[in-house]
């Protein structure tokens, strides 16, 4: 733990108390990376829910005690991508830099040195107080917990919007999920929402099958459990030649490649959804592409935040939308190690990490 200083907002920017935040795997990915972004010294986090504290000048969509959810992505809305029902990927203001994202300085700065701290995702969640810019904020309505808010704000959302949003998947068709993290398993719930009717799980974990089952998986896969088959062998033999679609959420390429394998011929969409290290190449024969199959990346399921986030809040509020079973662990800011150790032993699908008195002092639902 440092002690840290986070300087107020500027024009366009938003000082956020954070009432809890949750471990993803992309924090863990980028924790691990070197030479790619983000520069360290950072503050990761990035999935969060906290209150406005104070607004620079220029802020008008939100106030002072508004309840909010911090988004890595921007929406600007006057780019050209921000304007486009194509895209969500705003080209205004770029994700990943190390610092705000119309300065390209940082509000963060160790206390006892004053050495600059660079942000992470637009977002840096791991810390009571952070500074972000308007373009990455999500008002919410306060009658949403914030440890189900702070799950919109990244990985459920991405699973959602990528079987609603990116495949567009139809009733009644073949799903085919590999991965059931947090992600995979939202990436089933949205399949289920949407109608299909056979919903394929692929983990090698099997403690996953039952969690899977109740987020809308009718099959289980565990590679270790089919012998010399590949698991597109059985995916193939399952739905009469292949899924309609296929999600990888892991960021291993040749995963990637193996639910590319496990598609249809002819109209079958492979959709890309895991982190991977950012340069390594994913290996799909040519032929296959001519032979109708499709792959397409998903960037936060498609979604656009200031948009999409509301509704989805709005139907777990109605009970449409599952989000209490992503909530597997629950600690204090000071065991934060902790909750990395569950995420990389596959011992959690969401960890909650509550500031110091933020769920005692009636700061929440």
């Amino acid at each position: 733990m440092e002690e840290v200083e986070v300087a107020p907002p500027r024009a366009h920017e938003v000082r956020i108390k954070i009432l809890c935040t949750s471990l993803c795997h992309t924090d863990v990915t980028f924790w691990r990376l070197k030479g790619f972004p983000p520069r360290h010294p950072s503050i990761l986090g990035h999935e969060a829910a906290g209150v406005v504290e104070s607004v620079g000048d220029h802020v008008h969509e939100v106030a002072v005690g508004d309840t909010v959810v911090p988004v890595f992505l921007a929406q600007c809305g006057d780019c050209p991508d921000c304007l486009s029902d194509r895209s969500n990927i705003c080209s205004g203001l770029p994700a990943g830099r190390p610092g705000m994202p119309r300065d390209g300085t940082t509000r963060f700065s160790f206390a006892a040195t004053g050495e600059p701290i660079n942000n992470f995702l637009g977002v840096s969640s791991f810390t009571e107080y952070t500074v972000v810019d308007v373009a990455h904020v999500v008002r919410l309505d306060p009658g949403v917990p914030p440890e189900k808010a702070c799950l919109l704000s990244c990985g459920v959302s991405t699973g959602i919007g990528a079987a609603w949003k990116v495949a567009a998947v139809e009733p009644g068709s073949s799903v085919a999920v590999f991965g059931l993290g947090a992600v995979g398993l939202a990436v089933a719930q949205g399949c289920r929402m949407r109608g299909a009717k056979r919903i394929i799980g692929v983990d090698l974990n099997p403690e996953k099958r039952d969690i899977g089952k109740r987020l809308g998986i009718t099959d289980f896969i565990n590679p270790n459990d089919i012998g010399e088959r590949t698991v597109s062998e059985v995916v193939k033999e399952m739905t009469g030649g292949g899924a309609d679609y296929c999600f990888e959420c892991i960021g291993s390429t040749s995963v990637m490649a193996e639910a590319f394998q496990s598609s249809r011929k002819g109209w079958g969409k492979t959709v890309v959804l895991g982190v991977s290290n950012g340069v390594a190449p994913m290996s799909i024969p040519s032929h296959d592409i001519l032979m109708g199959r499709s792959v397409v990346g998903s960037l936060f399921g498609g979604l656009k935040p200031k948009a999409d986030i509301p509704i989805l809040a709005q139907k777990y509020v109605d009970k449409e939308l599952e989000l209490d079973e992503f909530v597997t662990h629950e600690m204090g800011f000071n065991d934060i190690n902790a909750a990395f150790d569950l995420l990389t032993q596959g011992k959690c699908l969401r960890c909650i990490i509550w500031m110091d008195g933020a769920r005692e002092n009636g700061s929440v639902g």
